[in-house]
């Protein structure tokens, strides 16, 4: 194929069964001219000639219109546009080849017009279709073209020249610069943006190496890269970016175009010499590297080739628009990072950094930001021991996403404890936080202070559970049967008015026994637009009923998961079992080092066998905690802590991580890649498993159930 824009020009294919002979294609001048109005070429007009031969040397297709017939004239390049029309067109009238379309507005009429006139015109963008060599199906090419008089030596219009130039490439190019745009609109993190950045650079481009750097803030920098033909399927793309940190004087192309602000472009050579890491980065000749062009946030973006490869200027303007794009979205990225980032510190301050640990009360909770995780919300959870042997809990919901709804969180939050403490009689409490509220109103000079909350008592001697509630809704207990089945039921209790209303809360006592296990929520759990609020609340207690585990981990993940569809509440669970019998527990704490997965395989083996848990339970357990241990070190990036806790009737391990990349996508075992394997290998292993998205990161855990016939 001819050479085309954006692209090195090749020479044109010759016509088939002609030879090239001193620039000219002899198997077109061999054409019988003589029996056309061109005549015999020894008796050519010298201008005519001249045309002729620029035309048969040039590897951009070209044709000459000749005379009142417009007869054809034309190059290998032209012919491959032609298609099956050549050789066939070859001396004919230009009306005859082109019949079906001739007479279609900007056809004939312009060809006629630039002869007749002597009127050059240009068309741009005009769509052909086009059957490429190996190809037996036709597409769509996108050529401009121009239509110029061809004068003879006495300055008389005699013809019309016709050259195209094929930029089906660069109108490509030009829509992927619309799709990425659209695809940067979307993204929040600097992950999202990384992501985007390297599919569409690598796709845009079929480059065989991209990468992109960032500043890190404090000197360093962090690059990600994608390589061509690496195996990337859907699980992957949701994954976070392999990041690898780098030193502030690190010498790669992609650092050292971001810190000069100049872009670079290499034919041939050895970009990556010094820097390379592994055979890929050895391979590479040819590179481009442009700095993001933002002031915020310094980055780079490298494309290269394993071959030479000539940067044209249209190559060069695409990079340059594309880097503006993404230093753009780069630089919204950084500032929601750290809106985000302060949103979860204030957020980690108000609430509990551990919950207690006893023997008979298991305690889990779980924590959703509402809107785009970008606020701090008004939701809160609290579970403690009290003076009496008790244990307190409580769910609270102060209205707003906001800094001072937060605030005005944490200070209902302290105040019920110190409370509590003090008389933990649940409608004396509520009593004391109502008087508090409308404190806090009147400070402020507001009656929109809207807080709701649910305060309760457990006494595991009693088996017993007595509540109080400020407007909130009310309490769920999923009950164990003796004949082995569950069901759950909403606790009789008065919702009463919001806090700073004046109202008098009234407790409630229900029985508590082991097996059942207390899920405390907020509306957020249950209210959904174009839903009414009792088919939230009776999806709620069917979710619970049918759980196949009293464990509060998982039904803190059944509940948040209950009712379909999404919202933009905050949801806060938090859910205490009375175990049947006192589980056992132990916890490890996981550097960030390559040696951490191995060394939590050892303990883990040796805890468990301590314990005198059955062989095909450990191996198991050992193995998906391992695969979670290195997930979290990896795409996280920080330490870890590990936990076990050992029932009678199951083992339940959760692997937190403190980062803040995101929750785990739950995938099917088929669609995993190698990255993605482990969560697939503890699906098929485990009888349960989920992830807790909460606010010092995620936490991924695994429940395996201990065969009766093989509990000690």
């Amino acid at each position: 194929m001819p050479g085309t824009v954006g692209r090195v020009p090749t020479p044109a294919t010759p016509v088939p069964g002609a030879s090239t002979e001193a620039g000219a294609d002899a198997g077109v001048l061999a054409h019988d001219w003589a029996g056309t109005p061109l005549g015999p070429p020894e008796a050519w007009d010298p201008s005519v000639r001249a045309v002729v031969e620029l035309i048969l040397a040039s590897p951009m297709p070209m044709a000459l219109a000749y005379g009142d017939d417009l007869v054809l004239l034309y190059n290998a390049g032209y012919a491959e546009l032609l298609g099956s029309r050549h050789p066939g067109a070859l001396g004919r009238p230009a009306a005859e080849v082109y019949a079906e379309v001739w007479a279609l507005p900007g056809v004939g009429e312009v060809i006629e017009r630039t002869y007749r006139q002597g009127v050059s015109f240009l068309e741009k963008e005009s769509t052909v279709p086009l059957v490429r060599e190996h190809s037996a199906v036709a597409e769509q090419a996108v050529f401009t073209r121009g239509y110029s008089p061809v004068r003879d030596s006495a300055g008389r219009i005699v013809g019309m020249l016709t050259v195209a130039a094929e930029t089906t490439h660069v109108t490509e190019q030009l829509q992927s610069l619309s799709e990425v745009a659209a695809a940067l609109a979307g993204t929040l993190t600097l992950d999202d943006v990384a992501r985007v950045a390297l599919r569409h650079t690598i796709n845009t481009f079929d480059a065989d190496q991209v990468a992109f750097a960032v500043d890190e803030g404090g000197g360093g920098w962090r690059t990600v890269r994608r390589v061509r033909g690496e195996l990337m399927d859907e699980a992957d793309e949701r994954l976070p970016p392999l990041w690898r940190r780098v030193p502030a004087d690190w010498s790669a192309p992609v650092v050292r175009v971001a810190r000069a602000g100049d872009p670079s472009f290499l034919r041939d050579g050895q970009p990556l010499r010094e820097t390379a890491v592994d055979r890929h980065d050895q391979k590479i000749r040819s590179m481009a590297a442009l700095p993001l062009g933002t002031s915020v946030v310094r980055g780079g973006l490298a494309v290269g080739f394993q071959a030479t490869h000539a940067w044209s200027a249209a190559e060069r303007a695409l990079l340059a628009a594309s880097c503006e794009l993404i230093g753009q979205a780069a630089e919204r990225a950084r500032r929601f990072e750290t809106q985000h980032g302060t949103a979860q510190l204030l957020q980690r301050s108000m609430l509990p950094a551990h919950l207690p640990d006893l023997p008979r009360l298991r305690i889990a909770a779980r924590y959703d930001p509402g809107v785009d995780g970008n606020a701090a919300g008004g939701d809160f959870y609290d579970a403690f021991l009290l003076p009496t042997g008790d244990l307190g809990v409580v769910l609270g919901d102060v209205a707003g996403h906001d800094v001072q709804a937060a605030a005005r969180m944490g200070q209902v939050r302290a105040a019920l404890r110190a409370l509590a403490l003090a008389d933990p009689a649940p409608d004396a409490v509520l009593a004391g936080l109502d008087r508090l509220v409308t404190s806090l109103g009147a400070e402020a000079g507001t009656d929109e202070l809207f807080v709701t909350v649910v305060f309760g008592v457990v006494d595991a001697d009693r088996r017993q559970v007595t509540l109080a509630s400020a407007g909130h809704p009310a309490p769920l207990i999923r009950r164990s049967d003796p004949d082995g089945r569950s069901r759950a039921e909403y606790v009789d209790l008065p919702a009463g008015p919001p806090l700073g209303l004046g109202g008098r809360p009234v407790t409630a006592t229900v029985p508590f026994r082991p097996g059942d296990t207390l899920l405390l929520f907020s509306d957020g759990v249950v209210e959904r637009r174009r839903q009414s609020l009792t088919a939230g609340l009776d999806s709620l207690v069917d979710a619970l009923a049918k759980a196949g585990s009293s464990d509060p981990r998982a039904l803190c993940a059944v509940a948040t998961a209950a009712v379909p569809g999404g919202t933009e509440d905050d949801v806060a669970v938090l859910a205490v079992e009375h175990a049947l019998k006192p589980s056992r527990s132990a916890s490890m704490e996981v550097p960030a080092e390559p040696t951490a997965p191995s060394r939590v395989r050892h303990w883990m083996t040796g805890q468990l066998t301590e314990w005198q848990v059955p062989e095909s339970v450990i191996g198991a357990a050992v193995l998906c905690t391992s695969e979670l241990t290195t997930n979290a070190l990896l795409h996280a990036g920080t330490a870890a802590r590990v936990e076990i806790d050992l029932s009678p009737e199951r083992l339940l391990v959760s692997v937190a991580d403190t980062g803040t990349r995101g929750t785990v996508t739950r995938t099917r075992t088929d669609t995993l890649s190698s990255r993605g394997r482990g969560l697939g290998l503890i699906e098929q292993l485990s009888d349960a498993w989920g992830t807790d998205p909460t606010v010092r990161g995620s936490t991924v855990w695994f429940e395996i159930l201990v065969p009766a016939v093989e509990r000690r």
